[in-house]
């Protein structure tokens, strides 16, 4: 899966689930995203909800923002680095954040990071439009 259709698809799935929450409140909305909820109540939502697996090892886990505001992609690639291709980066430099780099690629690994998975944070940058909130990470 590429990270377009990837995009594309998760949005449609947050989508779906801000259907049923169109008479909540801000508050109401991120409460209703977090973890523990998520996996009761939408688990297709995520495939590591089948599991009762977190994608960040943190205590009180949103899943709001599935993916970062701060995460930028290019399926067809960014540019060359020592003749691997640069896949996705950190807009940010997240200082925990890092890179799987391959024989011929490097893409972004956020799993260290848990910025957009804070309750704080997400309510600053609250859209009830996911692709709102994400339209930047199309590079």
């Amino acid at each position: 899966m590429t990270y377009e259709e990837w995009f594309l698809k998760q949005g449609e799935l947050h989508a779906n689930v801000m259907k049923k929450l169109t008479d909540k409140s801000v508050d109401e909305i991120i409460e209703y995203f977090r973890f523990e909820n998520m996996v009761k109540n939408e688990p297709d939502f995520c495939p590591l909800y089948k599991d009762n697996k977190k994608c960040h090892d943190m205590e009180d886990l949103n899943c709001y923002l599935c993916a970062c505001p701060n995460f930028r992609f290019k399926d067809e690639g960014f540019e060359k680095v020592e003749d691997k291709t640069l896949y996705s980066k950190c807009n940010i430099n997240s200082r925990d954040g890092s890179q799987y780099v391959g024989e011929n690629y490097i893409h972004q690994n956020c799993s260290g990071c848990i910025v957009p998975h804070r309750e704080k944070y997400i309510k600053k940058n609250f859209s009830r439009n996911w692709f709102e909130v994400m339209k930047d990470v199309r590079s």
